[in-house]
Parts: structure tokens; sequence; C-alpha cells
């Protein structure tokens, strides 16, 4: 996978990223919606056609800068709209509805192994590279969506498990969230977070 690996790959990678990201946003719209939230639906989110579910910052300015700046390819759709007040237990179904979306990318993970390995196996470049990102791209959303930091959909499993109001001021730090996730992201604080992505799609892929 040489010539052709470093013609696709770029091209590859932000096709995945979107495709994936809108994979997880669906997923807290489906999970919502069984929870007894249909708003993901009333407000037509519940799809795959991109142009609902694209950010300008998180699909397009982050991606872009990651690329230029050799950083790892992270990036987001527009969150879907939940309505917490339709939920019987809020907390408690926020943070299920929050964990449909990293376990959505792990079940990703899960199929483009399969794609990458027969790929491999039959000698078709072009899927294999689909098949090597779309492990390492989602691996990477999975567990970047499990960090504590508001809004991410680990600081709703922490919150759920935290007294209620206490929960509940927790979240309300999700308007620094971005702030917060770009010190660390362009700091290089998440490193480790890299590495362990890193480690994990290489006992996949070798």
């Amino acid at each position: 996978m040489n010539g052709l690996f470093e013609v696709l790959q770029i091209p590859a990678m932000i096709a995945i990223l979107l495709f994936s990201v809108i994979i997880h946003e669906v997923s807290h719209g489906v999970v919502a919606e069984r929870l007894g939230d249909p708003t993901a639906r009333m407000q037509g989110r519940i799809t795959l056609n991109p142009i609902p579910h694209i950010d300008l910052v998180g699909s397009i300015i982050l991606p872009a800068a990651a690329v230029i700046f050799s950083l790892p390819l992270i990036g987001w759709a527009k969150p879907v709209p939940i309505d917490i007040r339709r939920f019987r237990d809020p907390m408690r179904d926020f943070a299920i509805t929050a964990l449909a979306g990293p376990v959505s990318n792990l079940a990703q993970v899960m199929v483009y192994s399969v794609i990458f390995h027969l790929a491999m196996w039959l000698n078709w470049q072009f899927l294999a590279v689909i098949g090597y990102w779309g492990i390492y791209i989602n691996l990477l959303l999975a567990l970047f969506n499990l960090l504590p930091i508001p809004p991410l959909d680990g600081s709703r499993l922490i919150a759920a498990a935290l007294p209620q109001d206490m929960g509940w001021q927790f979240l309300s730090i999700g308007r620094y969230g971005f702030m917060i996730l770009m010190f660390l992201i362009f700091t290089g604080a998440l490193r480790p977070l890299w590495s362990l992505v890193e480690l994990l799609h290489s006992a996949i892929v070798y």
C-alpha cells in the first residue's frame, strides 16, 4: 500500500470522518427517540444526508487544521437536538443517549476491521485504505468523545454518576468546553490519548 495509499489517504480520511460523525450523531437521535424524545426525528436529523449535520468548525475548520498542522484527524457533526424533559429519567437517559455515540464508533471499528483484512487478503488497495483509516478514525472518535469534558459524551456519564444537582452543575461547564478542548489539542495535552489510539490501531491492523 505505497503509492496509491499516499494519494488516497487524505480524501479517504476526510470522507470517513464525515460519515463516522454523522453515524455518531444519528445514533444519539435514534436512542433518544427510543427513550421518549423524538426531537431529532422531528427536526430531520435522523438521516445520513450530510447537509443537516455539517458543523462549520467541527466538520470543516478543525479537520482542515488537523491536515495542515499534522494533528490527529478529529472533528464532529452538529449535535442532534435532545429535549431531556421528554425522558422518564432525564439524567440516566441523557447518559444512555450519550453513550450511543461512542458505541456506534466502536461498531464501525469492527466493520472497518473486516473490510481492511479482507481487502489486504484480496490485495484491493483502495478498500484497504478505507478500512485502515476507518479503524483509526473511529477509535479516535470513540475515545475522544469519552473524555469527561462537557459537552463530550463522557461528561454525561460522569454527570449521571454524581448527585443530580452536582451533575447539572458539572454539565454547565459545557459553555467553556470548546475552549478547553482547543487548548488541550493544540498544547499537546492529549498526546497520551493519541498514543493509546495508535496502539489499539496497530493491534488491529498488524
